[in-house]
């Protein structure tokens, strides 16, 4: 069986990114966010090929037993932390360290009767207003975090930035000096910078970065590619042309007949829709490649099939490969034009779309 909708994973390029980061931020330990199944790009594949971070973090519980499950042994944040006490004996036995931001987290370390005890970040919130301690329950938090007896040192500070994918917002320099304020004096190690901080605020490195879209090759800024900044696209999505149909001028492609030929032209129907992850709200005229040439999508994006505007050129045909995004063609792109951010397509790559290692 020969797939047609397909996501290549260059992991090659997964360490050249992380390697490219720790240029930019010198002396700095990685924790490489591989949570939401490494950002689509697959969870294990991440983990194999970013073997030199220094430790993992994901989101939920089920990722990091995953990752547990398939043998790697890099230590693993859970950066949302725990939801229950007894999570804390399956937590425990995986050897996992523990993103602390809440009052009833604490409770439950103090409270904790096993022998392990645990390596914990504690989260500040200087100005996300998500997760995390407020300066107000800083000093609290910092005291009984530090006399808890299931917590093992090195104690680590973690803060998370709002804004720093917009790099000339004031609030990033704001939320930097909050936290030094907060954490001047104690002994620990800091963390701030995720990938928008690791690219453009210096001030933000501390002794651990977090780098998350960065790793796949991807910009955070909505004004540039990651191949601005020495970075490598992770993942390659593409699909096949399976009909071409020649369209008569006034003929319409696609539900709803939102496109209709202004001349003869030729469409080329190729296997990829919404149900493999291609966006349904992308504008029409947003480009893929067809033999490395940018040819227009045409009509409305359905489940299984989106259709693109061939022209009259012969240069096409049936079981040619079409590129919906990776070399030649950023994502970056594509997300502009539809109204989203590349995070929310590389992570909506559907399950029934194949992943390659290559």
């Amino acid at each position: 069986m020969t797939p047609l909708a397909l996501a290549k994973i260059n992991s090659a390029a997964l360490a050249a990114n992380l390697e490219r980061l720790r240029e930019v931020a010198p002396g700095c330990r990685t924790l490489a966010v591989i949570k939401a199944d490494a950002y689509g790009h697959g969870a294990v594949t991440a983990a194999t090929a970013l073997n030199r971070a220094d430790a993992f973090g994901v989101a939920r519980a089920e990722e990091a037993e995953t990752l547990r499950e398939a043998g790697v042994s890099t230590p693993i944040v859970l950066l949302e932390g725990i939801a229950h006490a007894q999570d804390l004996d399956w937590a425990a036995s995986r050897e996992l360290e523990l993103v602390v931001h809440s009052f009833p987290q604490l409770e439950m370390l103090e409270a904790w009767k096993g022998r392990q005890s645990f390596r914990v970040w504690l989260k500040l919130d200087t100005g996300m207003g998500r997760l995390g301690f407020y300066a107000r329950e800083a000093q609290e938090a910092l005291q009984r975090v530090q006399g808890c007896a299931a917590i093992a040192p090195p104690l680590r500070l973690m803060t998370h930035l709002a804004c720093a994918e917009e790099r000339d917002n004031a609030k990033t320099t704001q939320q930097i000096a909050a936290f030094d304020d907060l954490t001047q004096g104690v002994a620990a190690e800091r963390s701030i910078a995720n990938s928008a901080g690791i690219l453009a605020w210096p001030a933000s490195h501390a002794q651990w970065i977090r780098p998350g879209i960065a790793l796949y090759g991807v910009s955070p800024f909505e004004d540039s590619l990651g191949s601005d900044f020495g970075l490598e696209p992770v993942m390659a999505f593409s699909s096949r042309i399976i009909s071409i149909k020649t369209l008569a001028a006034g003929e319409t492609v696609g539900y709803g007949a939102t496109w209709q030929a202004g001349d003869e032209t030729r469409a080329g129907i190729v296997a990829v829709g919404y149900g493999d992850g291609y966006p349904r709200h992308v504008e029409q005229g947003t480009p893929v490649l067809v033999n490395g040439r940018e040819v227009p999508l045409i009509g409305r994006v359905s489940m299984d099939m989106i259709a693109v505007d061939l022209g009259t050129a012969a240069d096409a045909s049936v079981g040619d490969p079409v590129v919906l995004w990776g070399d030649g063609l950023s994502v970056e792109r594509v997300a502009a034009r539809s109204a989203t951010i590349p995070y929310e397509l590389l992570c909506g790559v559907s399950q029934r779309v194949p992943r390659i290692v290559v």
